[in-house]
């Protein structure tokens, strides 16, 4: 087993003296000897070779160990991993995920049994508590993929392996992670490198070609795409669109400086490693990529070719491969030393911490600062503006806010942050891509950022794979979507958020890895709501959904209201019946108040801005109310609704619930109130459920 020395590390965990890193923190290191300065190119030639074959080995033995995994994956990138994790990355694998380390990105997650095994040989430090952590070792290989294992099928740093930064697997989003890791460093002016590799048939996937244009974008020559190109998929060979050289042609038209590698040569790698390296602080050059020629299951031929994706070799195969990998150790190994060692640099120093966050000022505080007094005056104000005020303000008092935007700054209000000039380099422009913005935010997240992603809500559903990713993650992500619900009116159904309620519920009904509902889904009903929620979001660590709207509504409530993730408010009350509504609905609820009151029917009206809410508390509330409950939503179903019917369900005590919401495939009307009379959701369309629930004539 060769040694591997420098400022962090070596194979075998022993005791050692300390020392500090570029003035960063005090690391353990062993007691060994490193590479002389005259060490010849074929012994680091030999030494990686010599590293990929124990990767190759243990990679297969995990899997077969596991019944299942991708060993031949990981077999075709073993030597990147190991000129990265051994060599090329400045990081500690007593701190492995230290602030200002470098990171390595495995957008091709189903190869991750090559990293494990590197990180075993590391002796790398795994677990859920950092305060706990322990080192791993090639013993621990064997329970890849078991239930209480740390090696989980596919990268995920919240089952307790800290190397990476984001949930992989998915394909396709890997590489926009590395940016927003990338995005990231440069707002913290760190020099940290970011590496990503990407599976060739993977690059197939949209969101690889939105990850390069906002790399070339935003000059992030901090990134390095690697393309492990080793022709297979898993049906079979990928397209000719694919190829090493069609992807290199690719990325040079997208503006890249290309490095075409063999994949398996320790020196061309080492090379394409030491350019990127030589110009990763610089922008005054095109950003680099790498296409590595590699062979899915190197070392090995009886495992090569189609037929092997998925399929760990068992009993005599893996005999087979064994021996065959031993001979190619006696071919490239020969001119190994007993001596030679590898030598891993430590990350810089982390930066200071960031002062604490200030308090969040009122709306009415923000309003009179911008001179929007008169607007203040006026009572009335869209939740969308008042969103974009919150994100001015929180910007203003919490430097880790950052804000990403999908080309409709202008219509989510979020432009409102990024004009003002203290807080302009901290907005991030990522164009008509919203899965691209969704993973850079978990990789800003990653990197200690709150991110929060504006869009229009309809298009925040092209985005759902890459929420639920970043949900697993454990990223600490905004998202909020405008122009939501029916009450959009002229723009039609193309721009109507619909069905977001229905799958952000879904994840609400998750508990996370910190034991949280996965996702709040939030619906303010007014401008204060939605500045004071956008606050709540910021403080709070975790996922959430917030939904704002176009169309300008009545203030309901003052800078004084407390709003709670998991909270309702009760705004009027009754005796007879509780209308449970969400955001516009609630203003067609005060209106349904009315008219019933006038027909002696005593009615409680409900904010609920909240999903999940006190399930406990708003029974109590419809109790008081008979028993009788009715929701209202402009969104289509399973939904608000279907919530209320969960709870009540499992209340086991008798209530009675109607659901209102969007029932029908809306299309363009001039006025909202012609929205809502075509989708059946208007006052007088409530007051006739209320007749009918009551079975008053």
């Amino acid at each position: 087993m060769l040694g591997i020395t420098g400022s962090s590390v070596t194979s075998r965990p022993a005791e050692g003296r300390r020392v500090r890193g570029r003035g960063g923190p005090a690391i353990g290191v062993p007691d060994c000897r490193r590479f002389q300065e005259g060490w010849v190119l074929m012994s680091f030639e030999a030494a990686v070779h010599a590293q990929a074959i124990e990767i190759d080995r243990l990679s297969l033995e995990m899997c077969a160990a596991a019944g299942s995994g991708h060993p031949t994956t990981a077999m075709s990138i073993g030597h990147i991993v190991t000129v990265l994790m051994f060599h090329a990355m400045r990081w500690s694998p007593d701190y492995p995920d230290y602030p200002t380390s470098d990171r390595l990105v495995l957008s091709a997650g189903h190869g991750v049994p090559a990293v494990y095994a590197a990180a075993a040989i590391l002796g790398m430090k795994v677990g859920k508590n950092p305060s706990s952590r322990r080192k791993l070792t090639e013993a621990d290989l064997a329970n890849l993929r078991a239930w209480e294992s740390e090696l989980d099928g596919h990268p995920n740093p919240m089952e307790g392996f800290p190397f990476f930064d984001a949930a992989t697997g998915s394909l396709g989003q890997g590489l926009s992670v590395a940016a927003g890791l990338g995005v990231a460093a440069r707002l913290n002016q760190s020099d940290r490198r970011v590496f990503c590799i990407i599976g060739d048939g993977e690059s197939r996937e949209g969101q690889v070609a939105e990850a390069l244009d906002f790399i070339i974008d935003h000059k992030l020559t901090n990134v390095l795409p690697i393309f492990n190109c080793n022709e297979y998929g898993q049906a079979g060979r990928v397209s000719e669109q694919q190829s090493a050289g069609r992807l290199a042609a690719k990325l040079e038209a997208y503006g890249f400086e290309v490095l075409g590698i063999d994949g398996h040569s320790p020196s061309q790698i080492k090379a394409a490693f030491d350019k990127f390296a030589g110009g990763s602080t610089s922008t005054d050059h095109a950003p680099f990529a790498v296409v590595a020629r590699t062979i899915k299951g190197w070392g090995a031929p009886s495992v090569q070719g189609g037929g092997w994706h998925g399929k760990p070799a068992q009993n005599e195969a893996l005999r087979k491969a064994q021996g065959e990998l031993d001979e190619r150790r006696i071919e490239l190994t020969s001119s190994l030393a007993s001596s030679d060692q590898f030598t891993i640099q430590p990350p810089s120093g982390a930066r200071n911490p960031e002062p604490a966050p200030g308090e969040l000022p009122s709306l009415s505080q923000t309003m009179r600062a911008l001179d929007m007094e008169s607007k203040l005056a006026s009572g009335r104000m869209a939740t969308r503006r008042a969103y974009g005020l919150a994100l001015r303000a929180l910007g203003q008092v919490n430097s880790e806010v950052v804000v990403l935007d999908a080309d409709v700054s202008n219509s989510t209000f979020s432009e409102t942050f990024a004009r003002s000039q203290e807080l302009a380099e901290r907005f991030v422009e990522c164009k008509i891509a919203e899965q691209n913005m969704v993973s850079v935010a978990a990789g800003m997240a990653a990197a200690g950022k709150i991110p929060f992603c504006s869009t229009f809500g309809k298009f925040v559903t092209r985005a759902y794979d890459q929420i639920e990713m970043a949900m697993n993650s454990g990223a600490n992500i905004k998202i909020v979507g405008s122009h939501t619900g029916i009450t959009l009116a002229a723009d039609g159904p193309s721009q109507m958020a619909l069905p977001d309620v229905a799958w952000f519920r879904s994840l609400a009904k998750v508990k996370d890895h910190r034991g949280n509902p996965g996702c709040y889904v939030l619906q303010p009903a007014d401008a204060y709501a939605a500045y004071a929620l956008t606050g709540v979001m910021a403080d709070y660590e975790g996922m959430c959904y917030m939904r704002t709207m176009r169309v300008d509504t009545e203030f309901l409530y003052s800078d004084d209201q407390v709003f709670n993730l998991g909270g309702f408010e009760v705004l009027s009350e009754g005796r007879d019946v509780a209308l449970l509504a969400t955001g516009y609905m609630v203003h067609e609820g005060n209106r349904v108040v009315e008219l019933l009151d006038k027909a002696g029917i005593s009615a409680t009206l409900v904010d609920m801005y909240s999903i999940p809410f006190d399930e406990e508390k708003l029974l109590d509330l419809i109790s008081q109310n008979n028993g009788y409950a009715i929701s209202l939503e402009d969104n289509y179903g399973a939904s608000l609704g279907s919530a209320v019917a969960d709870a009540v369900t499992s209340s086991g005590d008798a209530f009675t619930l109607e659901q209102m919401y969007v029932n029908r495939i809306p299309k363009s009307a001039r006025t909202t109130a012609e929205m809502l009379q075509m989708c059946g959701l208007t006052a007088e369309d409530v007051v006739k459920k209320v007749m009918q629930l009551l079975q008053v004539a």
